[in-house]
């Protein structure tokens, strides 16, 4: 395991970080811990992770941003999910990150599974915070129920933006975004990233509803991650909690840091160090 005397310790830093055609909000906490790298929901900002941060304690590095057009970063002509794993690149050499711990939820999840798929070499393990479940949701009803219910939330969307709690995006490019998750968390789409997965990865699975689905929608969802811990040996669950999708950063985010400090410490182990994570 490295000594913390032999990395650089950075300065905490906030500030913008300049992206193809945006900019992007960014937080550093600096310090010499394990560096972790929050991944937001898909319209949420860097302040949901506040709780998950304060569990974890001083140890640890911690590096949050909004994404484009979400929270204080700017607007963007491309909203996609492939710009969106590309900003990942963008904000860890902006803070001189060769690797990271990554933390996502929900929409965020799938950006840190493809990211540790893509880059092993460059993630030190993956907690997945109740997303990247591969299963079929997406068809052809639930994409017109996705827009019908964007477009019904589209004449007072603009009305939240200046708090922060809604994304400076149309009603029918957040439409876009939603589908386009749901066509890469298709079977036969998210299994095969899972399935490639190398490092160390945990799951924080909620329970009930998340806003917009029905009845037991969304434990249909949670139910194709069973057949991807049994194939794949580096994912596990590391809990399954009682509350929903849209609550469980906030109450149980003692549990997500127990998850990232597990994570940290079977990485260490796989990398033949020692299983000692940061202590506050």
């Amino acid at each position: 395991m490295t000594n913390d005397s032999d990395v650089p310790t950075v300065a905490q830093w906030s500030g913008m970080v300049p992206v193809e055609d945006t900019a992007l909000a960014v937080t550093d906490t600096g310090g010499s811990g394990i560096p972790v790298l929050y991944l937001n929901g898909q319209f949420a900002t860097q302040g949901y992770w506040r709780r998950v941060i304060a569990e974890l304690g001083t140890g640890w590095r911690h590096i949050t941003y909004d994404e484009r057009a979400r929270g204080r970063s700017k607007r963007s002509a491309d909203y996609s999910f492939e710009a969106a794993v590309r900003d990942v690149d963008v904000v860890m050499a902006a803070r001189g990150l060769d690797r990271a711990l990554l933390v996502g939820w929900s929409y965020g999840a799938v950006v840190a599974a493809h990211r540790a798929a893509r880059f092993p070499d460059r993630t030190i393990g993956a907690v997945l915070v109740d997303g990247a479940f591969p299963h079929d949701w997406l068809d052809e009803a639930m994409e017109v129920r996705i827009r019908k219910l964007f477009r019904r939330m589209g004449w007072f969307l603009p009305l939240l933006r200046p708090t922060g709690l809604t994304p400076r995006m149309t009603a029918d490019q957040q439409a876009d975004s939603n589908i386009e998750l749901g066509e890469l968390s298709r079977e036969s789409e998210l299994s095969p990233v899972l399935d490639a997965v190398t490092v160390p990865t945990r799951y924080v699975v909620a329970s009930g509803a998340s806003f917009g689905s029905r009845g037991d929608e969304q434990e249909q969802i949670r139910a194709g991650l069973d057949a991807v811990t049994v194939r794949n040996p580096n994912i596990r669950i590391h809990a399954k909690v009682t509350s929903n999708h849209g609550a469980l950063l906030k109450k149980d985010a003692p549990t997500i840091a127990e998850a990232i400090r597990d994570t940290a410490a079977t990485s260490e182990i796989k990398r033949g160090g020692e299983p000692v994570p940061p202590t506050e």
